[in-house]
């Protein structure tokens, strides 16, 4: 089920690198499929973990950034830009209110897809902080600070004119009430995960994971037996 009308361009904002395919890639592989416009904006630098050992932080950054092209490519998404805010350490700061609605001037999506700024007591991983902080400075990007003129006046004299976000898909919410469908794009999902090597390298259960989750949200959401999907919390910010 949709939330609205299919819209014409999307923005995905998430934490890390990895987030969106964890989340959303199912999703994003269906809405390019029917020639939605998909743009990723990855705040942080993704230098803070990896599961190789040995690797510099400083080399990281750029792997991450090749890996989450490699991903997004998987699902047909080419325009992705990263904000380089440090991983582990993100708050809702006004300087990250203003680049993510500096990102929403820019691509000026009727639709944003965003974490969950609400703790997920069911599933703690979901909640990493930079997760819940990323949604929150999200949701307070989209409104007020994307669609008033009056909110970093900087962003106005760039000529980025005010823009209203009809409508937030928050992922892995605990209130999650939509379902995409994404059994037909599975395979697209896990080869955008796969591309994230330097964080599931030697894990031999992803696809088993993967599956049972999609499965889970599927049955929870009333899709029939057998269906994968992938669930949101649809708001309207109109």
């Amino acid at each position: 089920m949709n939330g609205s009308s299919d819209p014409a361009k999307i923005l995905v904002v998430t934490a890390h690198p990895d987030d969106v395919d964890f989340g959303v890639a199912g999703s994003i592989a269906t809405w390019t499929d029917q020639g939605i416009s998909v743009t990723y904006c990855i705040v942080t630098d993704g230098s803070a973990g990896s599961a190789i050992p040995g690797i510099e932080a400083s080399a990281l950054k750029g792997i991450r950034q090749d890996e989450q092209r490699k991903a997004a490519a998987e699902v047909g998404v080419t325009d992705v830009h990263f904000l380089g805010y440090a991983d582990g350490s993100l708050s809702v700061s006004l300087e990250l209110r203003r680049d993510i609605a500096r990102m929403i001037r820019i691509v000026r999506p009727e639709r944003v897809v965003c974490q969950s700024p609400e703790r997920n007591w069911d599933r703690i991983r979901a909640s990493h902080p930079d997760h819940l902080a990323a949604g929150e400075a999200t949701l307070q990007a989209v409104y007020p600070d994307a669609r008033n003129p009056y909110s970093y006046p900087e962003l106005l004299a760039d000529g980025l004119e005010p823009h209203v976000v009809e409508e937030v898909w928050l992922m892995a919410s605990p209130r999650s009430t939509h379902a995409v469908d994404i059994t037909a794009t599975i395979e697209r999902k896990l080869a955008a995960l796969r591309s994230h090597h330097s964080q599931l390298a030697g894990t031999e259960n992803l696809e088993e994971m993967i599956r049972s989750w999609a499965a889970a949200a599927a049955t929870a959401l009333g899709l029939p037996e057998g269906r994968l999907a992938e669930g949101f919390q649809v708001v309207d910010t109109r």
